[in-house]
């Protein structure tokens, strides 16, 4: 009698460990069931901040000949800006850059055979950064003016910025992650399933480029400066836990 109730108890004791590991089994494996989505938002916006560029040169034999030309220049374009409605406070000029020149002569073979120093040649480039989008537009076009004083400037295309960029990323964010719970909410209603909450998030990269262009997005991330009207997007992963 005894050993049918040591029997039994083992028996009784084994089937419940069974019932145990077959629930934590159960457990286990309803936990780990997720749903991983991906959720996106884009936005359209015009750019608030301008900048346009150029650099311009004067040669002379000389150091001081050609360093007073370029000052001569540099206060030319200034008052050409001025002129146009940039402030002062717009323009930005950079420091002065100086190449020495020299006259090669060669031989039939192409060896040098001598080197005649024939002057300076100093460069110096300008910058105008302002929210006046349309008035610097408008100066791009028209900086060639300063060709028929005989002012030797290289203009730049505008590039165009966006300064509130960080709230941009946050409304985008918050949209993302709303367009991927909707998803998620979707696939598992379909599936006759909920989600509960998030295991993981993971966010893409942030892409700007021009609206309406066809642009490709980028590894690292686009940005583009060369359009006024851009459009911004990013995508969110997420890993949903289901009930």
């Amino acid at each position: 009698m005894k050993s049918f109730i040591n029997t039994a108890a083992i028996c009784i004791s084994i089937i419940i460990g069974l019932i145990i590991l077959g629930e934590s089994y159960k457990y286990k494996f309803k936990t780990n069931e997720t749903i991983s989505v991906t959720g996106m938002s884009e936005k359209d916006f015009t750019s608030d901040l301008i900048v346009w560029g150029g650099s311009f040169t004067r040669d002379a034999f000389t150091l001081k000949e050609a360093y007073a030309s370029l000052k001569q220049d540099e206060n030319a374009i200034r008052n050409y800006l001025q002129s146009k409605g940039i402030s002062n406070t717009e323009i930005i000029f950079t420091s002065v850059t100086m190449n020495k020149n020299f006259q090669r002569k060669y031989d039939d073979k192409g060896n040098e055979i001598s080197s005649d120093f024939s002057g300076y040649t100093l460069s110096e480039n300008v910058r105008v950064e302002s929210r006046e989008i349309d008035k610097v537009e408008k100066l791009s076009r028209e900086i060639t003016e300063l060709l028929e004083k005989d002012i030797q400037l290289n203009s730049n295309a505008p590039e165009y910025f966006y300064t509130k960029l960080n709230e941009l990323k946050i409304d985008l964010l918050a949209k993302a992650s709303a367009d991927a719970k909707n998803r998620a909410e979707t696939i598992a209603n379909n599936g006759g399933s909920s989600i509960k909450g998030i295991n993981k998030a993971t966010m893409g990269v942030f892409q700007i480029t021009g609206k309406n262009e066809n642009e490709d997005y980028s590894y690292g991330g686009a940005f583009n400066t060369s359009s006024k009207l851009k459009t911004a997007s990013i995508t969110l992963k997420v890993d949903y836990r289901l009930n």
